[in-house]
């Protein structure tokens, strides 16, 4: 592969958009299969010495992908045959504490690769699914899963065994419950009473036979029959096992039903999808420390955490008890007498469908054990230590936010130095990095600024703690490094745009993803040392996708009336001037908390290549990073609470008045269109601020967040029961009288995030209120993200007739 400069790329770019300038962009083209564009590259890692990439790379046309391999200077690239893709470096797995070796799982196998001489021992071949391989103390073991049970495999001696055996079942040794049938006819029968003799002999015999023998399988720890198994974690050491229990009968909600209307079949295949919010009752897991050497079962208390009992709702519930008669009023006194409950509390990350044992972190010599833990109302986070010898719980710190923690900005990890870990937090306002001694209880604030820190990884030997901020700007995000011995923190990388990072196996280089506004993720390596530059190693974008004209949108700060911060926008201005005054179209992001006004390549990348056709139409398009927007820091998250489309629909009219002031677009011929999170907007804006667009396009759209799921509402707006109030003034149907201008209504049928029902609702609502001027678009195979090409482009074909009929 040529290596080219970036500066000299970016000529080469620029200078076929110069002899491209006579081309425009098509509907047809933009709305195509993205292969086109170039098919980027994914998944990549480094080899295991550190001496190449590897990359996945999707087939056009298909949905395959092909691994390759290309070198540090970005020559000796190749695509890997099967057989040869088979014994490659493997993305993931552990590296022992020597970094000499790595075991990771392949397939639901087991390998170790000798980092040295490359050469790998295969583990284990069953049809049993074997995942999450880690080396123990000492390097000599690897725990591992097969199901939910753990195993060890000794690799100098080969031995496979199963350190704890757990059954969800009562103890046959415990006292049983009474029970007048049974205890009478042992009372009566002299042979039942012999028989439940000799089962007790028996099993009494087997747990001491079985501690006698290490060559035999320990005897069970009983759990009970009225658990489900949640999560376990063995030591490095091999001694201890941590596990998260639920209940077994526990209240998830009531499932909606959503049905396929084009099936293989040819009948209506119903499907059965999410629950809605507030349907079901959080459970708080139950933590539960084996001894195994001792055989030994102790519950680790929850109750001494910080805050468990208080209700940080109780003043909602005042409120609306203040709102009853006096009879229930002195009901709910006599209720509010009694002690307070400990609320719900969960083991792991905050992020949705997160599990597992991602909130158990041991210690890599096995003598610390702390857990992360989190509120189900969302309101409380805690970092605690479990003391191994007492099973008490230790609380370290309680992180705690009026509106809700966030679901990402949570890292947390040990450093290997064992008796420290680090963890982000927006304790600050802005997510920074912290570091706590556990021998000292010293606690460290390492970042401070306005930005937020993400993705800490420890450099090998634990000399760095590297991370990405967005430190310069909002919208570019770089690797940096922190040196705990000179407490200096040092920019790694200067590229500008957007940049993810991966630390090499020796830490001496970072492979760079780094895009820009205008050009797609690409792969850079480079060397982690003051003045070095980053070297391009993969050219994947298409010649065609290069030779286009694209609009490179302005990232500019527009002034609030609200509040005291900019809102960071994009902006995309025709070319030339204009007779008159533009209209102009303004894009609502998805996700609400989602950052799209930074300067790398958009998620929306269909949506980008659209704003360039309709700039080639003599439009201006804004892109705001409205507040609940990501990247900005707590306050511009948490603004939103209780109140959903409000604070985010002011940002717009702060961004129409910008729009007539500073780009000479008329008030009056402004459209507005956006999907999921970006449909409900665009709903609120026409439904509450009937003046401020034209017109609107409202795509996989939120109606009524009673009817969205329990993880993301429930965090914004609490629950419908508790707090209806947030919901009336957070749901665009409470408001569709208010619609005077044309609507676009588009859906996917078989939408399992945003259900296709909110829109049937909605219409059903508009045709009783008589309304005009609004049409709907439903597209039968479409889930909440597109994927055929030609949904793609029959939808953006009607978003730009609305546009071009109301506006232009």
């Amino acid at each position: 592969m040529n290596i080219v400069s970036r500066a000299f790329l970016h000529t080469l770019i620029f200078s076929s958009f110069a002899f491209a300038q006579t081309q425009e962009v098509t509907l047809e083209q933009i709305m195509a299969h993205p292969d086109w564009l170039g098919r980027q590259p994914e998944s990549s890692y480094w080899a295991d010495d550190g001496g190449s990439i590897y990359f996945e790379r999707k087939v056009e046309g298909s949905d395959e992908r092909r691994l390759y391999q290309v070198g540090l200077d970005g020559t000796g690239l190749r695509e890997l045959s099967e057989p040869e893709r088979a014994v490659a470096d493997h993305r993931g797995g552990d590296f022992s504490s020597d970094r000499e070796h790595k075991v990771y799982a392949r397939n639901g196998d087991l390998f170790v690769r000798d980092i040295a001489t490359g050469q790998v021992r295969q583990l284990t071949r069953t049809e049993a699914e074997e995942s999450m391989p880690h080396f123990m103390a000492g390097d000599d073991r690897v725990r591992f899963y097969r199901a939910d049970n753990v195993f060890v495999r000794e690799l100098s001696s080969g031995l496979e065994y199963q350190p704890v055996v757990m059954e969800l079942d009562k103890d046959p040794a415990e006292e049983e419950d009474e029970d007048y049938l049974r205890d009478q006819q042992r009372r009566l029968v002299e042979y039942v009473r012999e028989q439940k003799r000799k089962k007790d002999a028996a099993r009494e015999r087997d747990e001491k036979a079985r501690a006698a023998d290490s060559s035999r399988v320990p005897y069970p720890f009983y759990l009970g029959d009225d658990v489900a198994l949640k999560a376990s974690s063995l030591s490095p050491t091999g001694r201890w096992m941590l596990v998260l229990l639920l209940p077994k009968e526990r209240d998830e909600g009531e499932h909606d039903v959503m049905p396929n209307y084009v099936s293989d079949n040819g009948y209506v295949d119903p499907k059965e999808v999410r629950t809605l919010v507030g349907t079901g009752t959080p459970a708080t897991d139950r933590v539960v420390l084996l001894d195994l050497d001792k055989h030994e079962l102790r519950d680790v208390s929850l109750a001494s955490l910080p805050g468990i009992s208080d209700d940080p709702l109780a003043w909602l519930r005042v409120n609306k008890e203040d709102e009853a008669d006096d009879e229930d009023a002195e009901d709910e006194t006599e209720d509010n007498d009694k002690e307070p409950e400990p609320r719900a509390v969960y083991v792991g990350s905050s992020g949705f469908g997160s599990g597992g044992n991602a909130g158990i972190l041991w210690s890599d010599d096995g003598e610390h054990l702390v857990l992360h833990l989190f509120s189900h109302d969302h309101k409380d986070r805690w970092i605690a230590e479990v003391m191994l010898d007492t099973a008490e719980l230790r609380t370290i710190t309680r992180i705690s936010d009026e509106a809700w923690i966030n679901w990402r900005l949570n890292e947390i990890g040990f450093l290997s130095s064992s008796t420290t870990f680090y963890y982000t937090s927006e304790e600050s306002g802005y997510s920074q990095l912290y570091l706590h001694a556990l021998d000292t209880g010293t606690r460290t604030r390492v970042t401070h600024g306005d930005f937020v820190v993400s993705n800490v990884v420890e450099s090998p030997g634990g000399r760095y703690l590297y991370y990405t901020a967005n430190a310069e700007h909002p919208g570019i995000y770089e690797a940096f490094r922190y040196d705990p011995q000179n407490t200096r923190i040092e920019a790694v990388t200067k590229l500008g745009g957007r940049n993810d990072f991966q630390l090499s196996p020796d830490g001496a280089r970072v492979l760079v993803t780094h895009s820009e506004t205008t050009m797609p993720s690409e792969l850079y390596v480079q060397e982690v040392r003051p003045g070095s530059r980053a070297t391009r190693v993969t050219e994947t974008v298409s010649s065609l996708f290069a030779s286009l004209p694209w609009v490179e949108p302005e990232v500019v700060p527009i002034p609030s009336t609200y509040h005291d911060r900019p809102i960071y926008s994009r902006v995309y201005t025709p070319s030339g001037g204009a007779s008159g005054k533009w209209p102009a179209v303004m894009f609502v992001h998805g996700a609400g908390y989602l950052q799209n006004a930074h300067l790398g390549w958009s998620g929306y990348f269909r949506e980008f290549m659209f704003h360039t056709l309709l700039t080639q139409k003599g439009y201006v398009v804004l892109d705001m990073d409205y507040r609940a927007s990501a990247g900005y820091g707590r306050d511009w998250r948490t603004a939103i609470y209780r109140e959903m489309g409000t604070p985010e629909l002011e940002d717009m009219e702060d961004g129409v008045k910008w729009l007539t002031e500073h780009k000479n677009v008329d008030p009056k011929r402004i459209g507005v269109y956006g999907g999921s999170y970006g449909g409900f907007m665009t709903f609120m804006a026409l439904f509450k601020k009937p003046d401020l667009f034209a017109c609107g396009a409202a795509l996989r759209p939120v109606t009524d967040w009673a009817h969205y799921n329990h993880p993301y509402t429930s965090r914004i707006l609490n629950t419908p029961d508790n707090d209806p109030e947030a919901y009336a003034r957070s749901s665009p149907i409470e408001f569709a009288e208010g619609l005077t201008k044309p609507l676009l209504i588009a859906h996917g049928m078989v939408d399992n995030n945003v259900f296709f029902k909110d829109s049937v609702r909605l219409v059903q609502r508009l045709i009783e209120l008589e309304k005009t001027g609004w049409e709907t678009a439903i597209y039968p195979v479409e889930a909440h993200g597109f994927r055929e090409p030609s949904s793609w482009l029959d939808e953006y074909r009607r978003i730009y007739k609305l546009f071009d009929t109301h506006l232009n």
